[in-house]
């Protein structure tokens, strides 16, 4: 069985619903130590002058070392809001934006006090709309307390994993003898970004990648499972 591991981020891009796609089991880490400034929190979109951020903004002071389980998002700020009329600006005119931004509306509508259930709920409505079955678990449930890489062999432990979907970034940071060590094949993600029908291009040189996922699904609908290469 190959497994993956990630932490829970908001609005995701293309690639983590790839290597979701690709895994027998997927396994979200929602106990690392959330990093503000990352994707954690923020995603980008499209608009008609670029890519923009949306940030959910997260109660960080005096708590630097917080899990992302415990990260608190902070209400005080309308980004519910904010982020809901992005989607209408940017997309109310894409093709398939009132298949989707019912999900969204509603979720915005909603109150939302930790930040990795918003993700994880976001998330799963995704994969549930590309049709990717892959099981999903948690690393709070699976009593790890190791680091780094020793973290990630025994979460492929507790579940009986004999591989590891690792992405790309991976090669910079894990210590890859300790996957054979330990009787478990390290894979690595080979993603290749692929083009397709986006708002506001002028031309096909114009395709922004690397944008939120819900670019995708909001421009090509149904045939994004087809774009991504999604096999059952």
């Amino acid at each position: 069985m190959m497994i993956s591991v990630h932490q829970p981020q908001y609005l995701p891009w293309l690639g983590y619903f790839d290597k979701i796609a690709k895994s027998d089991c997927f396994i979200f880490l929602d106990k690392v130590q959330y990093k503000p400034r990352e994707f954690q929190n923020r995603n980008k979109i499209r608009t008609r002058d670029g890519e923009i951020w949306l940030t959910v903004p997260v109660i960080c002071k005096g708590k630097y070392k917080q899990g992302i389980c415990e990260a608190a998002i902070d209400n005080e700020f309308p980004w519910q809001r904010q982020h809901s009329n992005s989607l209408k600006a940017w997309y109310g005119s894409s093709p398939f934006f009132g298949k989707y931004f019912p999900f969204f509306e509603e979720t915005y509508s909603g109150k939302w006090d930790k930040l990795s259930d918003l993700n994880v709920h976001i998330t799963r409505y995704i994969l549930d709309e590309l049709g990717i079955k892959t099981p999903i678990r948690f690393e709070s449930e699976l009593d790890v307390h190791a680091e780094a890489t020793d973290r990630i062999i025994d979460i492929c432990k507790k579940v009986k994993a004999d591989a590891c979907l690792s992405g790309s970034g991976g090669k910079a940071y894990l210590e890859e003898d300790k996957f054979p060590e330990n009787g478990i094949k390290l894979a690595y993600q080979d993603f290749h970004h692929p083009a397709y029908r986006q708002q506001f291009m002028k031309g096909e040189n114009d395709f922004l990648p690397f944008m939120s996922v819900v670019d995708l699904l909001f421009n090509e609908g149904p045939r994004a499972r087809e774009i991504l290469e999604i096999r059952s």
